[in-house]
């Protein structure tokens, strides 16, 4: 059973006329004829009365309704395509890791919306690998992340390098390593690490740095805040190896120090991962776009102040 059966036959029982619908459907009066034909083979009755008026037989008029439906539930699904395809899309879903949330979106959630007012978009903050998750589940439309190459080697996965930035120390003004010139590994491994949580890029960074260098943290308290690290490395002799865009406002607390790793080459790479169906979409394709000019060059006025 195909589409075109269905139009014809919907076409025929509103004229009463094969030349009619033909015209109405826009093919030859033999093209509709063997359309009928198909159709009436498939449900294995007669559909019309041939005469000089043609009518619906009783399969026909059973049939009418389920046509009807059918016909109108491919106009309406025809219709949310060609809506998406203009840029009439009811929503944006963006995951993003904390500190791009914090410190780099706002502006750039500020000319989406002048530019797509009717949008609603809808932004949550989660670790790289829960982000990735929910973009592979279709609960998101975009996730931007610490880059993973093994979360985002799928054909379908499109992902756009936005900015690399160090990863520094955080510890207290009062912290006997702040009257060290210079930190090594094995001075970090020496005291209580604050971490993100599992399922965090950057925890997973901490774990694959220390463990470079044949090292564990004494131990860990997992966190999700920026405020709450802040706060724990405050009071005493914990540390936490955060990236430089999370460290903003550290800069600025005096009861805070930030330090450079042992290796002050070491980056992260903050990338856009989206799918390459969601970039055919207009507001979809101008988010990326927009987070790609703003993004692909780090603000170091910034974050360095």
């Amino acid at each position: 059973m195909r589409l075109e059966q269905l139009q014809a036959f919907l076409a025929i029982a509103a004229t009463g006329n094969f030349g009619q619908a033909a015209q109405q459907c826009g093919v030859t009066q033999s093209t509709v004829s063997r359309q009928i034909q198909s159709l009436e083979a498939a449900v294995g009755m007669p559909l019309f009365h041939r005469s000089a008026q043609v009518k619906l037989t009783l399969a026909g008029e059973r049939f009418l309704p389920y046509a009807r439906k059918i016909c109108s539930s491919w106009d309406n699904a025809r219709a949310e395509i060609n809506d998406l395809l203009a840029g009439n899309q009811s929503e944006l879903c963006v995951a993003a890791i904390h500190s791009v949330c914090a410190y780099h979106l706002p502006p750039v959630l500020q000319q989406f919306c002048r530019m797509y007012p009717q949008t609603q978009l809808r932004v949550t903050a989660l670790g790289s690998d829960r982000a990735l998750k929910v973009l592979r589940d279709s609960l998101v439309d975009v996730a931007i992340v610490m880059n993973n190459r093994f979360l985002t080697a799928s054909p379908d996965m499109v992902v756009m390098p936005l900015y690399k930035e160090s990863v520094e120390v955080l510890l207290s003004k009062h912290h006997p390593l702040v009257q060290k010139e210079k930190l090594s590994w094995i001075d970090i491994a020496s005291y209580p690490q604050v971490v993100f949580k599992d399922g965090y890029g950057m925890q997973r960074y901490v774990q694959d740095q220390l463990a470079n260098h044949g090292l564990a943290p004494t131990a860990t308290v997992e966190l999700n805040s920026l405020d709450a690290f802040r706060g724990l490395v405050r009071q005493g002799d914990m540390i936490a190896l955060l990236p430089q865009s999370a460290l903003v406002e550290a800069r600025t607390d005096s009861a805070l120090v930030v330090k450079a790793l042992p290796d002050a080459m070491d980056m992260r790479e903050v990338v856009l991962v989206t799918t390459s169906d969601r970039l055919e979409i207009p507001p979809i394709q101008y988010f990326c776009s927009l987070i790609t000019q703003l993004l692909s060059q780090p603000r170091l006025d910034t974050l360095s102040a």
